[in-house]
C-alpha cells in the first residue's frame, strides 16, 4: 500500500422537501458560512440530491432524498479534525454566531477530555441535516512518534 486510506465522504437521506430550492439554500448557507463547504452544482437535483464539497474534490457530504429518510439518535454524528485549537475556536464562533440568528442550529458546548497523552477538544453542531458534525482538535502532550 503506497498511501494511508482515508474516509472521503458521508452520506445521509432526508425528506424531499428539505432539498427544494429553499431547503438547499438554507443548508448551503449554514454549512458554507460555518465550515466553508461548497455545493457541487453538477450533482444537484431539485428535491432529490445535494452534494457539498468539503475543502477538496475528494471530500464531500452526499445528501439524498428518500421516502424513508434516515432517523438518528442524539449521538449520531460524523467527525472532522482540525490542525489547531484556534481553528476549532473559529468554527465554534461561526456556529454560535449563526445560532444567534437561526434557532434551528443545535450547538453543544465545547468539551475537553483529558486522555493522559492528549487533550481532546471538541464540539458538536447540527443544522437541518440528521447527523451532527463533531469538530475535534487533538492536543498531544508529547510529540507523537512514528510507528516502526
Amino acid at each position: 500500500m503506497t498511501a494511508t486510506p482515508r474516509f472521503n465522504h458521508v452520506a445521509m437521506t432526508v425528506p424531499a422537501d428539505l432539498l427544494d430550492d429553499d431547503g438547499r439554500k438554507a443548508i448551503l448557507d449554514f454549512y458554507g458560512e460555518v465550515f466553508g463547504w461548497q455545493e457541487l452544482p453538477t450533482m444537484t437535483e431539485d428535491r432529490q440530491r445535494l452534494v457539498m464539497m468539503a475543502y477538496e474534490f475528494g471530500q464531500f457530504v452526499f445528501i439524498e432524498a428518500d421516502e424513508s429518510p434516515m432517523t438518528t439518535t442524539s449521538m449520531d454524528h460524523f467527525g472532522m479534525s482540525v490542525a489547531t485549537l484556534a481553528e476549532l475556536e473559529e468554527f465554534y464562533d461561526k456556529a454560535r454566531a449563526y445560532a444567534e440568528r437561526d434557532d434551528r442550529v443545535i450547538l453543544e458546548d465545547k468539551m475537553l477530555d483529558d486522555f493522559g497523552v492528549l487533550d481532546l477538544h471538541a464540539f458538536y453542531v447540527r443544522h437541518l441535516l440528521p447527523l451532527k458534525v463533531e469538530v475535534q482538535y487533538f492536543d498531544w502532550k508529547q510529540p507523537v512518534e512514528a510507528a516502526p
